[in-house]
């Protein structure tokens, strides 16, 4: 007996939303390929691993996960409250700051509704904007970075947020503080602005605008922050938001109960005060992202200066390098699903890593 069609049942706005691709695990390329000893630079992890303050709290915090969760995240909520100078209402946990863009969806969207975004930027704004039903508006970038300006200028009445990532992924660009500002001043109080910060404490340029300065009561801001980047936590998936307590009490009217697991919430804790750890993952991209600079410009070849822990660059035929690229065990982002089909993005690794990526690019470049 055949199985029904579901097709009617599925409305328009998500039978033609297309499916986040992460990247490749190097379990899968392994298997694909035969291979052994590859590295992953694909998905901006951080190279030297998590915090040992968190591996220490996990540890001793594995023999109780048969309890549940605490399901406000008491005590990382006042943490970071603490740390940031906000009330712990002002604070939203998320599983990922992926799940808080969703739930921002959810809570500020109704169809007919918009969202701006720019083009090239983190594909999830506009697949959750989509998914509940809104109108992702889409601005060109100028010079692979975010026109606040043009962004601006798109805002209308039927818009309901901004998305505004910072450095933005996949380039690694910034936009710098009096842009931001000119910004603020133009968004109508009624359009919650959300800035995606995940790269933030990679960020060493002292124009780059800290947004969780540029909170004010009579101002809709959103500044999102994850745990998944420099401290090195991205499999447990955690994230939080910082905003206007009205704001925080409406996502945690749809959010699910036990959102964020007990490990994350004790890693996030013993990760948030690691400032040497943070310090050391600071300095590895530093001179990562110096060492492949010096590389791609003694091998001819164009890149995006990123302030982020990873790095645009043209090879030509990026999903042919891409290929060659796995094949010595190498694992980069192609990039045409961002219409940038002639590059790659590299996250910047360990030493030995950025040496064996060059090595193997090199190779895949010859005719």
């Amino acid at each position: 007996m055949k199985t029904p069609s579901i097709q009617h049942l599925i409305p328009p706005w998500l039978a033609s939303l297309v499916p986040y691709q992460p990247g490749k695990p190097i379990e899968e390329v392994e298997r694909e390929y035969g291979l052994r000893g590859s590295i992953k630079l694909a998905s901006n992890e951080n190279p030297l691993g998590p915090s040992p303050r968190a591996v220490a709290a996990l540890r001793a915090a594995i023999g109780d996960v048969h309890r549940y969760p605490d399901g406000g995240g008491f005590y990382l909520k006042q943490r970071l409250a603490e740390k940031l100078g906000v009330g712990a209402d002002q604070v939203a946990l998320g599983n990922g700051s992926n799940e808080i863009l969703e739930l921002l969806a959810r809570s500020f969207l109704r169809p007919g509704a918009d969202a701006v975004m720019s083009e090239q930027a983190f594909v999830v704004y506009a697949s959750v904007v989509q998914a509940a039903a809104g109108i992702p508006r889409a601005v060109p970038l100028r010079d692979f970075t975010h026109d606040l300006d043009a962004m601006a200028a798109a805002v209308g009445k039927s818009t309901r947020l901004v998305f505004l990532g910072n450095p933005n992924n996949p380039t690694g660009t910034i936009y710098r503080r009096d842009a931001f500002e000119r910004f603020l001043a133009r968004i109508p109080r009624g359009v919650i602005i959300v800035a995606d910060d995940a790269y933030a404490e990679y960020v060493e340029d002292p124009e780059y605008p800290r947004t969780l300065e540029c909170h004010k009561p009579d101002r809709l801001l959103v500044t999102l922050r994850t745990f998944s980047k420099i401290y090195g936590l991205a499999g447990l998936r955690i994230g939080y938001g910082v905003g206007p307590a009205e704001v925080i009490a409406a996502l945690d009217r749809i959010r699910q109960p036990f959102n964020v697991n007990s490990l994350a919430q004790t890693a996030a804790l013993a990760a948030l005060d690691d400032e040497e750890h943070v310090e050391r993952s600071r300095r590895t991209n530093r001179e990562g992202m110096r060492y492949l600079e010096h590389e791609f410009e003694r091998l001819g070849l164009a890149y995006v200066p990123s302030q982020a822990n990873f790095i645009l660059v043209r090879v030509g035929d990026g999903a042919a390098v891409y290929e060659k690229l796995l094949r010595q065990g190498v694992i980069v982002r192609p990039m045409a699903g961002y219409a940038f089909p002639e590059h790659v993005r590299v996250t910047v690794g360990t030493a030995e890593e950025n040496e064996r990526f060059v090595a193997a690019l090199e190779r895949a470049l010859r005719p």
